[in-house]
């Protein structure tokens, strides 16, 4: 007669396994955990270096004024962890005036970033006939005849940080770059050729992650 096993111990056995499997999913969360908590990861430093003004015009339109807007810029990242390698996913950068976006969002390309290392873009933004409300038409034409302008400069996206082997999550990242541009004439920050206009800025930028 052949031997059956116990189904008590059969079960027990299974009861062992799961706990076994669990003890040490635990263990090893516990180790990310601790690893991230003494690391400490901090958000990367973002700088706005210079944007090129190519075109800044507003124009008006029933219902809406228009404005046509080619500016391109070189923006610069540094990771500032020294033991954290950061991931920069799906990075979106565009040009916002009052917080009305006034250009399409430019794609970044996917970057990965080593400890304290530099990353540089230098992407356009653009927008060609973007509609805009009476009262951002009213304040830029108001700024025009002054001289001088806000844009804020933003990056949006995703951001991973790699410890050794281990890749965590997706975390948002906000950039935001105030620059204050001036219209027309020669400041001792702008160098003009042909017929844009170059700043060279070196403005620290706001980073939310």
């Amino acid at each position: 007669m052949a031997a059956h096993e116990c189904p008590h111990h059969s079960h027990s056995r299974q009861k062992l396994l799961l706990a076994a499997v669990v003890g040490v999913a635990i263990l090893i969360l516990l180790v990310v955990v601790l690893t991230w908590a003494v690391l400490r990861p901090s958000k990367p430093h973002f700088v706005l270096q210079d944007a090129t003004i190519y075109a800044f015009n507003l124009t008006a339109g029933v219902p809406a004024a228009l404005l046509t807007t080619s500016i391109q810029l070189t923006v610069s990242s540094r990771n500032t962890n020294g033991r954290i390698g950061v991931y920069y996913d799906r990075l979106r950068i565009y040009a916002a005036y009052r917080g009305h976006q006034i250009t399409l969002p430019t794609l970044l390309p996917p970057t990965y970033q080593a400890r304290k290392e530099v990353a540089v873009w230098s992407p356009f933004v653009y927008g060609n006939s973007v509609p805009v409300a009476p009262y951002i038409a009213a304040a830029l034409s108001l700024d025009r005849n002054v001289g001088t302008a806000m844009i804020n400069i933003r990056v949006n996206g995703r951001i991973r940080w790699r410890v050794g082997s281990f890749v965590s999550g997706r975390y948002h990242l906000n950039v935001d770059c105030p620059a204050y541009i001036s219209f027309g004439g020669y400041m001792s920050n702008t160098v003009v050729v042909g017929s844009t206009i170059k700043y060279r800025l070196i403005l620290n930028c706001h980073v939310h992650v």
